[in-house]
């Protein structure tokens, strides 16, 4: 029997869109059916520090990236192939977290496959996303490589890639909740010029991203509890050392709430001179 470990490697290693995307359902739905065996405590494999990738886009820092303005098809489309990048990088993490992280010590031996179960399922959810969109890029006379992209999502990966806890904090309860605080005014924007069909798939995504934030708040506190470590604190202590940058207000306080995000985690870090 395939094991996830090696489902979810796969997902790492396969170079393609297609063979990415194949891998991402493929460790999804194994998992779903009881079809790939779990890992032990501490069991792991050697794995990549970077994923294997297309040759395109060309990856830019951030500031050598065009602005997008959505009145216009290329606008959209620019916007829409940004997004594109974040749901692929988003199919690696996912995967990662369970090829690297299952079989953490930190994960209890009875909550190991409800973990594993909910990031296989974030890595199906961000396959779908990645598809929706691409498809969508299609029909707008673009395809996902034809404009540069920024790395920034895998330089956080990399940055956290021995410290699960640190993981959790900075990929979904950080950066993926920050689309939840962006992507209501891109829906609002793509419906004022008539581009119904972005805004449908934005809004799929958005409210699946809700669920994302949750599984990480969830195993963040898990991780807490079971470690004995008070949770803002920890929270504060992990954005302090592994996120370069601010929190930037203003914050979706509804969608963050129905994710689990306490409010005390991330408001006093939107100004670095405030008190924690």
């Amino acid at each position: 029997m395939t094991s996830t470990l090696q489902a979810a490697k796969a997902v790492l290693t396969a170079q393609t869109l297609d063979e990415k995307c194949a891998a991402a359902f493929a460790l999804g739905d194994g998992v779903a059916a009881g079809t790939l065996s779990l890992p032990k405590c501490a069991e792991s494999l050697p794995l990549p520090l970077r994923p294997s990738r297309p040759d395109a886009p060309d990856l830019k820092p951030p500031s050598e990236l065009k602005r997008r303005r959505l009145g216009t098809q290329a606008g959209r489309a620019a916007l829409l192939h940004a997004i594109a990048h974040i749901e692929f990088n988003a199919i690696d993490l996912a995967a990662d977290m369970v090829a690297r992280f299952s079989g953490h010590p930190f994960i209890q031996d009875n909550k190991r496959a409800a973990f594993i179960s909910d990031w296989a399922q974030v890595c199906h959810d961000e396959a779908r996303h990645f598809n929706l969109i691409r498809n969508r890029l299609a029909e707008l006379d673009m395809q996902y490589g034809d404009l540069p992209a920024h790395d920034g999502l895998w330089q956080a990966a990399e940055a956290t890639s021995g410290n699960i806890t640190a993981r959790l904090v900075i990929a979904p309860m950080v950066l993926e909740a920050r689309g939840l605080d962006v992507t209501p005014a891109m829906i609002t924007k793509l419906k004022s010029v008539g581009d119904f069909d972005s805004a449908a798939i934005l809004q799929i995504i958005y409210d699946d991203e809700i669920g994302h934030v949750a599984a990480g708040s969830r195993w963040f506190s898990h991780i807490c509890t079971n470690q004995e470590l008070e949770p803002r604190q920890t929270f504060h202590d992990m954005v302090r050392k592994y996120f370069h940058g601010l929190l930037k207000p203003p914050f979706n306080r509804a969608a963050r709430d129905l994710a689990g995000l306490p409010v005390d985690y991330y408001e006093p870090l939107a100004l670095r001179n405030t008190p924690i």
